[in-house]
């Protein structure tokens, strides 16, 4: 069993069920799904460099990339209707803990300047984390040529911005004080 998934069973099922007053286990928040992103500029009409982009995300996440394309035309940033415009990988179950597991205690402590994850939920109980480069990640870190920016989606079952940051926090993510 995962780590991550064994502490949430046995530690923070309990803690969230005394602190919220939860009578069932089923009510407790947990985690929907990760899903990890990358955006590729207009200007990158390079297929090796996209290709590349696909094999980092890839190493990353375990998973291989989806292209999102766009739905419709914009002329002030030279977008195309059906134009690609990204890559993203979303996590569920086993592969979604061990992803968390290695944000959290690999490549949040190795962005520069880390001095804690801004609280700052969506509303609906969801997070969003940005990376200006995915060297953070040592999958990555050795043979990186060039760089993107990474944006990662936590979403929780909860509706509520404080369970999550609870439910959060008590699975080890580390916050600004």
């Amino acid at each position: 069993m995962n780590r991550l998934l064994e502490l949430y069973k046995k530690s923070v099922i309990p803690k969230m069920k005394q602190k919220f007053g939860f009578k069932n286990d089923f009510r407790v928040p947990k985690l929907d799904k990760i899903v990890v992103g990358a955006r590729i500029s207009s200007s990158i009409s390079d297929s090796k460099m996209v290709e590349a982009i696909e094999r980092n995300l890839m190493a990353i996440t375990g998973q291989k990339p989806v292209a999102t394309r766009a739905k419709k035309a914009i002329s002030g940033f030279k977008i195309k209707k059906g134009q690609q415009v990204g890559l993203k990988v979303t996590l569920r179950g086993k592969r979604m803990y061990d992803f968390l597991d290695k944000l959290i205690n690999i490549a949040l402590p190795r962005t520069k300047d880390f001095k804690g994850v801004s609280s700052s939920f969506d509303g609906h109980g969801n997070l969003t984390l940005g990376f200006k480069e995915q060297v953070a990640f040592p999958e990555v870190a050795e043979g990186a040529t060039e760089l993107f920016g990474l944006e990662i989606t936590i979403t929780t079952t909860t509706k509520e911005d404080k369970e999550a940051k609870e439910l959060l926090t008590l699975m080890g993510m580390p916050f600004k004080e």
